[in-house]
């Protein structure tokens, strides 16, 4: 199995490939951090992570962007890390007039601060699914899995049925994963997430 990690220029890709290695293990799998786009031919699952701003992460895979959009569109597995996740929405308040990939129809809002709630959103929380859910993160320990947060935007998707999975940050319900077809995405990051974030891994590899 060949795991295509596309380099947005703005992400811990090395933490990301060493979790999906060790998620792998004992699989034969070659996870290859790139962007080339022979390499994105040729994966078997792409992986596309991301930290920053949503113009920075677009604006990064720009010369990828068809190509991703056609393997998805494909049928091949597809995992969103953050701005990862943004990235299939069709734009964000964090960048206007940024296309995003398209995916997924909707936007990305800007969390608001509270009483005693600071943005960006940052740390643990646990999980709550939502339409059912989905295998991967019934991987990772389903309503009991604790995951990692750092985010400023999250997702607002057209179609509500691909939210698989939400958390609370004080009076924000926050979009915590999406799922459709051959696609999941999550805001929180998996490898920051420890065990649970592994499994998730895991759970992913072996879709």
């Amino acid at each position: 199995m060949r795991v295509a990690v596309l380099d947005t220029g703005h992400a811990n890709l090395t933490s990301v490939c060493r979790a999906l290695e060790e998620a792998g293990k004992p699989l034969s799998i070659t996870v290859v951090r790139t962007h080339d786009e022979g390499d994105l031919a040729r994966a078997d699952k792409l992986v596309v992570p991301g930290q920053g701003g949503f113009g920075d992460c677009l604006r990064g895979i720009a010369d990828q962007k068809e190509l991703v959009i056609e393997r998805v569109k494909s049928g091949v597995p597809y995992l969103g890390i953050c701005l990862g996740l943004q990235a299939l929405f069709d734009s964000s308040e964090e960048a206007p007039g940024v296309a995003g990939l398209g995916i997924l129809g909707g936007t990305n809002a800007k969390l608001t601060p509270a009483p005693g709630i600071k943005i960006p959103h940052m740390g643990w929380n646990q999980l709550r699914l939502e339409n059912g859910g989905h295998p991967v993160l019934e991987a990772a320990g389903g309503n009991d899995a604790w995951v990692y947060f750092v985010h400023s935007f999250h997702a607002l998707p057209d179609d509500p049925n691909v939210i698989k999975a939400t958390v609370g940050h004080g009076p924000h319900t926050v979009t915590a994963a999406v799922a459709y077809d051959n696609v999941v995405a999550t805001q929180f990051h998996p490898e920051k997430s420890q065990l649970a974030g592994l499994r998730l891994l895991r759970g992913f590899l072996d879709l």
